[in-house]
């Protein structure tokens, strides 16, 4: 499907796979390999932004991935986030939704929401958000309805 697919339909928390449709190169070729895992691989969606403007720059509407985070000893150093844009030429494909009764922990920005966390409970949300400590942070429990209509915030075609 299309970014701007995703974009449009996918709820928050959502494991999303991307690819460029090539195979991956053998392991001896480094380079060809680091190069495809740039435009190959999965990560959780975090944040939804609409197109915007500021003077006579016009970005399109994004999404933003998780793709990892790196630490040790329960200490997160380190977030990788991607955005793509809506126009992006990739491959997406929803592998995972949040199941009816995990709970989004979101923070709001500027009226975006972003997830910090998924939880599997009320309770474990709880016990995250009093040990991370985010200011304004919401729960919002996942329902069985759980769809996502952003199709709104697109730019009408003139």
């Amino acid at each position: 499907m299309s970014a701007k697919t995703i974009y449009n339909n996918t709820p928050l928390g959502s494991l999303v796979r991307f690819s460029n449709g090539e195979p991956r190169p053998p392991e001896r070729f480094k380079r060809k390999v680091a190069a495809w895992e740039n435009n190959n691989g999965s990560g959780r969606l975090v944040e939804c932004a609409p197109p915007y403007e500021v003077g006579s720059y016009r970005a399109p509407a994004s999404f933003t991935l998780q793709i990892g985070s790196y630490g040790s000893h329960g200490v997160v150093i380190l977030v990788v986030r991607r955005v793509f844009s809506i126009d992006s030429e990739l491959h997406f494909e929803i592998a995972d939704r949040p199941k009816p009764g995990m709970v989004r922990v979101l923070t709001s920005f500027q009226g975006r929401d972003e997830l910090q966390y998924l939880a599997a409970d009320m309770a474990e949300a709880r016990g995250w958000l009093s040990e991370h400590g985010y200011p304004g942070a919401r729960c919002e429990v996942v329902g069985d309805e759980d769809f996502v209509d952003r199709s709104a915030c697109q730019p009408r075609a003139a």
